[in-house]
């Protein structure tokens, strides 16, 4: 008897989204990426590789970006990963009470 307190179905399967990567080390190859509740993948792709005798790690970085769009409506096609040597930018929190350009 499943457990009173979820009320949740547990699913099987995971859904996953085969994926294409542009540039960097990834170049070419496509990849399972899990995808979310939306049923999109995550906005970030990040590759950990572990430095040798010593060396730090590197993280090579992945931006989502749009395959193609629909003719009539305008929507995604598809999703495409597109590599970032700048590495993921950070974003501030935007507060809806500030002013822009005052700092906070």
């Amino acid at each position: 008897m499943p457990p009173v307190c979820c009320p949740l179905r547990h699913t099987d399967r995971v859904r996953s989204e085969n994926t294409l990567f542009r540039g960097g080390p990834l170049d070419g190859r496509v990849l399972p990426v899990l995808v979310g509740a939306t049923g999109h993948p995550p906005k970030w792709y990040e590759v950990p590789v572990p430095g040798a005798e010593g060396r730090p790690a590197t993280v090579h970085a992945y931006r989502r970006t749009t395959a193609g769009h629909t003719r009539r409506l305008g929507l995604p096609r598809g999703w495409v990963y597109e590599y970032a040597p700048e590495g993921r930018e950070r974003q501030t929190l935007k507060w809806p009470w500030t002013r822009p350009g005052s700092g906070h």
